[in-house]
């Protein structure tokens, strides 16, 4: 099969249809491409400008943040304006999980469409083939969160499919890029549990989640009531009573700047010698602090990463309360296998 461009030359487009798949018959039956952004108008008309389209966007979502104008702008103005007659379609359908390579085969146009797809452009549809036949981290490019984006760095993977070739798939050993995408995920979700904690338990309702996740370690604890507590939130013991050692005295701070050693030697200051102290922040700690907490056996401090990690092991014993907060699920992403 010849290729219908030039791989020197190649741009590839990669497009969503929907979260669910919604668009998937459109484009497979209408042979298009299309967004759906229910409400704009007809774009046909604006400028090559990129401004012009925000302040479309604008019009149209006056609620969304500015943060997102831009983005959902630049979408469009992409889709309108960059995108080219011969350009390399990519879409990864969810429906049928396989992936659908064609060509653009004509100019923007605006389709009133039931389901919102309206902005659409025709594509002639080359080929589908296997997700298996691609690599990792190909799968994960094209696995884009945006709806339309370039494809960049494994262009030839597209090509090579497209040719009616097989690429040359590394071992998952040697792919760097599976260490990627569990780096990535791991990363986002603790993002996510840090910023949702910060927001929605400032101040003393952090103290009251930390005594939760203490519990489901199978400590019993009190936390302090609200107002000066004497640098101690929350006491965490073994007994139901608080009589047998040992007596753990927990301060707690849901900031997310780091914590210098004054604040870590004034909670010391309030631990008795057959006690222990415990510091936890949703931030970091200083390497004063650090190291103050390394000469007292009896002192531990648990900065926002590792807290993110005793979370995560513990989260299934979490109150259904902190579950809703932080509606998480079991996942599984590949992991590198060492060569040696």
């Amino acid at each position: 099969m010849n290729l219908p461009i030039e791989p020197s030359s190649a741009i590839a487009w990669g497009i969503r249809a929907g979260r669910g798949g919604e668009g998937h018959q459109l484009f497979k039956d209408s042979n298009v491409i299309a967004l759906r952004w229910q409400g704009t108008p007809d774009l046909s008309g604006l400028p090559n400008d990129r401004e012009a389209f925000k302040e479309v966007y604008r019009r149209t979502f006056p609620d969304v943040p500015e943060g997102n104008v831009a983005n959902g702008a630049g979408q469009l103005y992409r889709f309108v304006h960059e995108i080219a007659v011969g350009d390399l379609v990519v879409y990864p359908s969810k429906i049928d999980r396989r992936v659908h390579l064609g060509v653009v085969d004509g100019p923007y146009r605006y389709v009133q469409d039931s389901a919102g797809f309206s902005h659409q452009r025709p594509v002639k549809w080359l080929r589908s083939v296997p997700r298996t036949s691609y690599s990792q981290g190909a799968l994960h490019e094209i696995g884009s969160a945006m709806t339309l984006f370039q494809v960049k760095n494994y262009l030839d993977e597209h090509l090579t499919l497209l040719s009616g070739h097989v690429p040359v798939i590394q071992e998952a050993e040697e792919d760097e890029s599976i260490s990627l995408v569990a780096s990535e995920v791991e990363e986002t979700t603790r993002d996510f549990i840090l910023k949702t904690l910060a927001k929605e338990l400032k101040g003393h309702p952090f103290a009251s989640f930390v005594a939760q996740l203490l519990a489901t370690m199978g400590y019993n604890t009190r936390v302090s009531p609200p107002g000066p507590d004497g640098g101690v939130d929350v006491l965490a013991h073994r007994d139901e009573l608080g009589f047998e050692p040992p007596i753990i005295k927990v301060q707690v701070k849901s900031t997310e700047s780091s914590i210098g050693s004054p604040e870590v030697t004034a909670l010391y200051g309030n631990v008795e010698a057959s006690e222990f102290g415990l510091f936890v922040t949703l931030g970091s700690f200083t390497s004063a602090a650090r190291n103050f907490a390394k000469s007292k056996p009896n002192l531990r401090l648990i900065d926002g990463l590792e807290l993110v990690d005793l979370l995560l092991e513990h989260y299934e014993e979490l109150d259904s309360r902190y579950k809703g907060l932080l509606p998480l699920r079991r996942v599984y992403i590949p992991e590198a296998v060492d060569a040696d």
